[in-house]
């Protein structure tokens, strides 16, 4: 991706029927993370996943396909910021996405902010070209169904 190209940012905001700590914890508990994070089609072993939330520490996983486990995902992030139930902010470096060659570096910035008892998530994923930012949007509102199905459980 040429960086010149790449100049949108992908912005969610979306209400979870859950506490704010218990969407915090989807994101950071690895067996959580691994049980809902990927696109419906894909899956995050639980053997690939390795979080250290904290400011300076990292979010290591593999998204695979459902339907070609050969076609795999490695994603490697370093949290810049962490302020534990409120926000992860940092920086992410992710291969093998279907469509797209070489490497992709983001900025993640997700805000988890109280909402009576429910969770208003606002993530905020940059810098995308035009054609990877309505990809990214498809993939997280995918991922999402499958994290509003775990956090009902």
């Amino acid at each position: 991706m040429a960086e010149a190209t790449a100049t949108h940012e992908l912005v969610i905001t979306r209400i979870f029927d859950a506490p704010r700590e218990m969407v915090y914890r989807a994101f950071t508990d690895p067996d959580q993370l691994a049980r809902w994070f990927g696109p419906v089609g894909f899956s995050v072993p639980r053997e690939t996943v390795d979080i250290d939330a904290r400011t300076g520490g990292h979010q290591r996983f593999t998204m695979v396909s459902e339907f070609d486990p050969t076609m795999s995902s490695p994603i490697d992030a370093t949290f810049t910021e962490v302020v534990e139930n409120e926000l992860l902010v940092g920086t992410e470096k992710v291969e093998g996405i279907p469509g797209f060659e070489g490497v992709s570096h983001t900025r993640m910035r997700i805000e988890f902010h109280d909402e009576g008892g429910k969770t208003r998530l606002v993530l905020r994923q940059s810098p995308y070209s035009g054609d990877m930012v309505d990809m990214a949007r498809q993939g997280w509102l995918s991922s999402f169904t499958k994290l509003d199905t775990l956090l009902a459980g």
